[in-house]
């Protein structure tokens, strides 16, 4: 009898665990856009400006990621907002 009044309890807590992981783009980049969508040129062109060697980018909803390596050789991952092409984040992969 006690495994069945354990196993509920488990699923709960995986339950509420589950929207901790969504992806960091979904959260950071939630908010709708108004306005055009920069392309992947664009915001190639401005992490490029900023001094990444850009390897990579992905649109991810509102956002893209772009996989970069920084001044100091070290592999990043930045999230910038797909209509101001602000950065929202910045991740060290290295």
């Amino acid at each position: 009898m006690r495994k069945f009044i354990l196993y509920p309890a488990a699923a709960l807590m995986i339950g509420a665990a589950v929207p901790a992981l969504a992806s960091d783009s979904e959260k950071l980049c939630s908010e709708p856009v108004t306005g055009q969508m920069l392309s992947v040129q664009d915001i190639t062109s401005k992490a490029t400006a900023m001094g990444y060697e850009v390897r990579k980018v992905e649109r991810e909803g509102n956002c893209f990621e772009v996989y970069a390596i920084g001044k100091q050789g070290a592999r990043v991952e930045i999230y910038m907002n797909g209509a101001t092409g602000a950065v929202v984040k910045i991740k060290n992969k290295s």
